[in-house]
């Protein structure tokens, strides 16, 4: 009785163990990015994203011209020069209505628009008090935000006017090989309006997506296969499966020992 006991506690733990292994197991189509493309392609970047601003976006913006007096009154700063220290600018926050309100101009209506045409704005309606005016702007909240299956989730600041999907996920360190690349999802908000986009990142026609460049707050986030919602649950129930097991590892041998 003893062997067979023994026989059938490793017959046990043999079978847990395999079902465990092939549960977890990732083929290399489930991992690999752009499967259709070629040995050697070359791609052409047809998508003409610009970045816009929006709804409640941080916008620095300084105006200057040869006359550093006659630029003065339309750049906003905090504080006054002391012991030369130069004070700090203050940037603009789009409102919800999406504009900001501009020295000596007033209102203007930013949200939608893209730097350049902000700056050619501004340019038209400072003609009239200035002489060829150079205008800087710049985003200063561009963040993303990656959750779900890669290596290091979290938000990330953005220097520069845009980054691509593939620049964000290798922020966070790239998906585990629990990450479901077929299905990823972007959520988009602008002014208010929410957008779900999904990409499947296995294919070349990802680089055409409309969320393959990403804007300010968009968050990617990677759903986990079949693999990482069994280990997930077999985590999660583990105290109830090892007194199940228990019981009919009991049973068994209680059977067993009476049919002997």
């Amino acid at each position: 009785m003893l062997k067979q006991n023994r026989r059938f506690g490793l017959i046990f733990t043999f079978l847990t163990i395999s079902v465990l292994l092939l549960s977890s197991c990732a083929n290399k189509k489930e991992v690999v990015y752009f499967q259709n493309t070629g040995g050697f392609e070359t791609i052409v970047d047809k998508n003409s994203f610009t970045p816009k601003f929006k709804v409640d976006d941080l916008v620095s913006i300084h105006v200057s011209t040869l006359n550093a007096e006659a630029s003065a009154p339309f750049n906003l700063f905090r504080g006054a020069v002391e012991g030369g220290i130069r004070p700090e600018q203050v940037d603009y926050l789009i409102d919800r209505e999406g504009e900001i309100d501009f020295p000596v101009i007033g209102k203007i209506k930013v949200s939608g628009l893209s730097a350049e045409e902000v700056r050619t704005l501004l340019r038209d309606k400072l003609s009239e008090y200035l002489k060829d005016p150079i205008i800087n702007i710049r985003l200063k909240n561009f963040t993303i935000t990656v959750l779900g299956e890669v290596r290091r989730p979290g938000t990330y600041p953005v220097n520069g006017e845009r980054i691509t999907i593939l620049e964000a996920l290798g922020l966070a360190g790239d998906l585990t090989v629990k990450g479901v690349r077929e299905n990823v999802m972007v959520i988009r908000d602008f002014d208010g309006t929410k957008v779900y986009t999904r990409v499947d990142l296995t294919r070349k026609e990802a680089m055409s997506s409309p969320v393959y460049y990403l804007t300010q707050n968009d968050v990617v986030y990677i759903e986990p296969n079949q693999s990482a919602i069994t280990a997930s649950s077999l985590d999660n129930r583990a105290t109830i499966a090892v007194s199940i097991a228990s019981i009919l590892i009991t049973s068994t041998i209680l059977l067993i020992t009476r049919t002997k």
